[in-house]
Order: structure tokens, then sequence, then C-alpha cells
């Protein structure tokens, strides 16, 4: 029933006559003529004038100061903590490894000299001698014409197919 008289025509209609009554009395005064009178109020003699004083909170909550009041309790007081003094962050070890991104792009060999193969460092194109070292710690073992092995110090071994690019692990010293 509530439904029913929510969506009828005669309701919808008497809202809207009501709310446009409404902003219409609203504008006119609703018969008030006079603006309310305001006015200053009196000052109270009992009335603080000064501030909090708050211009030292700054020092007491410095950092230089809270090593001081670690050691100036001397370890008595069960509730002090250091867990809420900030420290710096320990250093990051060392990368062991770096990556290297490499493109196998061929093999070649001379007539009297040894196998030669391309590949493709980053934007830098090497030409390499099987066996020969490729970059710090990582050397061409093989070249065929659809692959290229290298391998590193760490003796791990990788297969590079042809004209496809492939990020490798290298250890570092």
């Amino acid at each position: 029933m509530l439904n029913a008289t929510l969506r009828s025509r005669f309701f919808s209609a008497s809202l809207h006559a009501g709310l446009w009554v409404l902003l219409l009395l609203a504008l006119v005064g609703i018969g008030g003529t006079r603006a309310l009178l305001f006015r200053e109020a009196a000052a109270d003699p009992a009335a603080v004038n000064i501030p909090v004083p708050v211009g030292r909170l700054g020092q007491l909550f410095a950092p230089a100061n809270w090593l001081k009041q670690l050691v100036d309790t001397g370890g008595s007081n069960q509730f002090l903590t250091a867990h809420f003094i900030p420290t710096s962050p320990p250093p990051p070890p060392p990368p062991t490894t770096r990556k290297v991104e490499v493109t196998y792009q061929g093999y070649y060999r001379a007539a009297e000299g040894p196998q030669q193969a391309f590949l493709r460092l980053g934007d830098a194109l090497v030409r390499v001698q099987v066996g020969g070292l490729v970059t710090t710690n990582l050397f061409l073992i093989e070249a065929a014409p659809h692959t290229a092995t290298l391998t590193n110090s760490a003796a791990q071994t990788n297969v590079l197919k042809l004209n496809t690019k492939q990020e490798v692990e290298v250890p570092l010293k």
C-alpha cells in the first residue's frame, strides 16, 4: 500500500507543490521583516589571554633528546623501550649477480681461423671466439646454427636460441 502511495501522481504533485510553497515562504521571510541583531559579547576578565605554552614541545620530542632520556633513567624504568627510537635500516647486502641481456645472432668460421659467434649484449654487437670471454665471468662454450651455449664461473649453463633476447645472470667476482 505504501508503495502504491509513493508511486501515485497525486502524491508526487502535492509533494512538488509543497516544496515550492516552502521555498517561496523562505524567500519572502515567513512574515518576519526584521533581521536578527548580532552584537559583540562583552569581554570576560577571567578569560585567559595567554595561549597554551607549546613552544618547548619541539625540544621535548627532538630526536637528539631520545637517547639522552634513555641514559638518564639508568635502565631502572620497567616501561622503557627502545622500540620507538628510529634507527636507520641496515644497508642492503651488495648484489652477488647481475643480469645481462644477450641475443645470439649467428656464427662463422674463417678458412684457417677459429669459430666466431655474434652476440648482442644490450645494444652492442660483440664478436666472440668459441671458448672466449663474452663479459665478466661469462664464456661462450659452443656455437651451433640455431643455438649457442654460455657458461659462467659458477658453472651455470645457458642455451640461447637464434635471434631471441634472453636475460642471463652473471655472478660478480
